[in-house]
C-alpha cells in the first residue's frame, strides 16, 4: 500500500539519502535542495513515498503562488526501487490526492524532455505538454 508522510525528524536523513542513478542525476533536483526550497516556498509540501511502510522516493507538490494552480514539483523514486511500478503508484496517489480539491481542474508539472520514461509515464495519466518551456523542462499539464 503506497503512503505519503511528512518529511519529520525520524525520516529526514534517510529522505535525504534517497538517490537515482548518475544518469538521471541531471533530471530532479536533490532531495535536501527540495526541502530546503519548501521552507523558503512554504506553498509546497514535501513528502516521503512509502510502499508497505518502505521508504522508496520523495514528492513535493503545491499550489504555486504565481499561477495558483497544483504543480508535481518533484517525483522521484530511489534507484534500487526503480523499475517495480513505484513511479506510477505514487503519480497516481498524488493525482488522486489533488483531484479532491474540487476548486481546481489541472495539474502542472515541468520534465526534462530528455527523461523519456518520465515524459511517457506523465502521458500515460493524461499529461500533455503545453509547448512552455522554463529553464530546461518543458511545462506539461493534466486537466481534469
Amino acid at each position: 500500500m503506497i503512503e505519503l508522510k511528512e518529511i519529520c525528524f525520524d525520516n529526514f536523513w534517510n529522505v535525504i539519502e534517497l538517490d537515482v542513478y548518475g544518469n538521471q542525476k541531471d533530471f530532479v533536483a536533490s532531495n535536501a535542495i527540495s526541502i530546503a526550497q519548501s521552507y523558503v516556498q512554504p506553498e509546497y509540501s514535501p513528502e516521503a513515498i512509502y510502499i508497505d511502510n518502505q521508504l522508496v522516493g520523495f514528492t513535493m507538490t503545491g499550489i504555486d503562488r504565481d499561477d495558483h494552480e497544483y504543480w508535481i514539483a518533484r517525483l522521484m523514486i530511489d534507484k534500487q526501487f526503480q523499475g517495480h511500478g513505484y513511479g506510477r503508484q505514487a503519480l497516481e496517489h498524488i493525482i488522486n490526492k489533488i483531484k479532491k480539491d474540487t476548486s481546481k481542474h489541472c495539474i502542472y508539472l515541468g520534465v526534462e524532455p530528455e527523461n523519456h520514461i518520465a515524459v511517457k509515464l506523465y502521458q500515460d495519466y493524461g499529461f500533455e505538454c503545453t509547448g512552455q518551456i522554463c529553464g530546461h523542462e518543458q511545462i506539461m499539464i493534466l486537466k481534469y
